[in-house]
This record gives C-alpha cells, structure tokens and sequence, in this order.
C-alpha cells in the first residue's frame, strides 16, 4: 500500500504531492522508504541542469527529459494502451 506526503517549504504547501511504499515486500523491496515526487505539483523539478516536463494527467508521475524517448502515456488518447 502506498502513503502519500505534502511536501511544503515556506508557507507554500503541495498536498499529497510525494508517495513511496514504507514496506514494499518481494522483489518489490528495494524500493521500500524511497520516496517520488509528482513534477507536476511542484514549481520546478530539475536533472541535471535541465527542469523536467511533468508527465501529461494526473496518475502518472513520469519527469520528461530530452533523454527521455516517448511515447508517453497520460495525454489524449493513451488510456488503451
């Protein structure tokens, strides 16, 4: 089961914008108290110099970068596949 966190620096606060797995089991556990952050929801993500394109919807929480090679999923037309 996911948890989701706000994340907030100052008075600003972005609800629910960060969610890990506290207890992820299996082949699953290496990914146990990481945590993501939805690009979306924040003013800026940043790799390597460059701010990332947040992933098209709101389910998806992809960071876009000009290394990245689409199709992406979440925009218009892409829920079948």
């Amino acid at each position: 089961m996911a948890s989701y966190f706000d994340i907030q620096v100052g008075n600003k606060r972005a609800r629910a914008s960060a969610w890990g797995y506290l207890k992820a089991r299996g082949n699953f556990a290496v990914i146990s108290n990481h945590v993501s952050v939805y690009a979306h929801l924040m003013d800026a993500c940043i790799v390597n110099d460059e701010v990332v394109q947040a992933q098209a919807g709101d389910f998806y929480g992809g960071w876009i970068t000009s290394n990245i090679v689409g199709p992406f999923k979440g925009g218009a037309g892409t829920m079948g596949w």
